[in-house]
């Protein structure tokens, strides 16, 4: 048995059921603060207000008409679905609750076929993504690399002086989109002293404190080299920053407005997005993006559909089909959850569930997901506020969810 248990809550309450927020003015112990605002309970309303909490950039979709996406609605939330990790029978819908769904959408063959809101998150809601961020950054970095604009293979203090002195000085832009580069970096999330807590502190998610930076980019020079670049995959969130630094550089344009006008615009999203900002105006690249889920959804339809928007190709075929079939399943192996995807990898920011059947996922903690299918010609979008960072039970569970519908729809 894992180490998920009866007493999680079946159905766990809303933000308004806890209170947080409710009244005018709310009581002082529901209120939402720079220090509590991503812990539970409170992130069940934060993750839907960030820019409530903390300074934002949009991300603008222009004046052109969002991409068509027909429904073809199909009736899953009485669908028996077994929970292996939780040890339990339940529904769809039922597991939706238990894992702490804010949204979830399943588009089959271009079509929504299943669309779902839960704690008070409606079709217009922006929703915080955390580390799926870092897939929609590299998805332009890639744009940009196969117009001939980024060459992957320079080292990163050619391009960004500033680096000179940091690990990251002789890595290489492609070994940071698989993180594979040899710097060390702490991903110790409940750590405020690790190196992702001062992350917290730069980026401005969490208050000053003693004399940490202030801002994002003053992080990477501060990074050493443990290792030769290029060994096995090593989660590190600074390295969406550096590839994010590294495409400022190269175009003169600050993150936002590259996703913009690469991605935003060009996809037809039918909502502007939003990144959280540092003190030095800095867009956080590895989990500051909020959009609606319809809007994640459209990012996973363009790794489905070989990179096009109905016949307009937008990101290149090449790079949509090495982050699909490329991953290095050796390099993976050292990964704390492997066991759990023996097929899996890691590729341009998006993790790999199974190299050999194409199944990506951007993944972000606290239970964000757009899981792209190909073998069943499926996108489904997944916006979460569990309690915990990290919980393998509730990502077990999801993928049994997906499993499910995926059964279904082969029917």
């Amino acid at each position: 048995m894992s180490n998920q248990t009866d007493d999680r809550p079946v159905k766990p309450l809303s933000a308004a059921e806890h209170g947080i927020m409710v009244g005018s003015p709310p009581p002082p112990d529901k209120r939402i603060s720079h220090q509590n605002w991503d812990s539970p309970p409170f992130n069940r309303w934060s993750f839907q207000h960030v820019r409530e909490v903390l300074p934002t950039v949009p991300i603008t979709r222009g004046n052109v008409p969002a991409s068509a996406i027909p429904a073809a609605i199909q009736d899953f939330d009485s669908m028996a679905v077994k929970l292996s990790h939780a040890g339990r029978e339940t529904t769809v819908l039922g597991a939706l609750e238990s894992t702490y769904t804010d949204g979830f959408i399943v588009i089959h063959r271009g079509n929504i076929v299943y669309e779902r809101y839960l704690n008070d998150m409606t079709q217009a809601t922006l929703h915080l993504s955390q580390s799926v961020a870092k897939s929609v950054t590299a998805t332009v970095c890639g744009m940009l690399i196969h117009r001939g604009l980024i060459d992957r293979e320079q080292p990163v203090a050619d391009i960004i002086p500033e680096l000179s002195n940091s690990g990251y000085a002789d890595a290489t832009l492609r070994q940071i989109l698989d993180m594979r580069s040899g710097v060390r970096f702490g991903e110790e999330y409940t750590d405020p002293n690790s190196d992702i807590g001062r992350v917290d502190v730069a980026s401005g998610w969490k208050p000053p404190r003693d004399s940490l930076p202030t801002a994002m980019q003053d992080i990477p020079p501060t990074l050493v080299k443990e290792r030769e670049h290029g060994g096995n995959f090593q989660y590190r969130s600074i390295e969406t920053d550096v590839m994010a630094w590294i495409m400022e550089c190269v175009t003169g344009k600050r993150l936002p407005q590259l996703i913009s006008e690469e991605l935003w615009q060009p996809m037809g999203a039918e909502q502007d997005a939003y990144f959280t900002v540092d003190r030095g105006g800095y867009a956080l690249a590895d989990g500051g993006l909020n959009a609606c889920l319809r809007d994640y959804a459209r990012v996973g339809l363009l790794y489905l559909n070989d990179g096009k928007v109905g016949d307009t190709q937008l990101v290149p075929t090449e790079w949509v089909r090495e982050t699909r079939q490329d991953g290095d399943k050796a390099a993976f192996l050292d990964y704390i959850y492997a066991s759990h995807y023996p097929n899996g990898a890691y590729k341009n920011q998006f993790w790999i569930r199974n190299v050999d059947k194409e199944q990506i996922m951007a993944r972000g903690v606290f239970g964000q997901l757009i899981y792209v299918d190909p073998s069943c010609d499926m996108v489904i979008a997944k916006l979460s506020t569990w309690p915990d960072f990290i919980d393998l039970g509730y990502s077990l569970d999801t993928l049994d969810v997906i499993d499910c519908i995926a059964a279904a729809l082969k029917d």
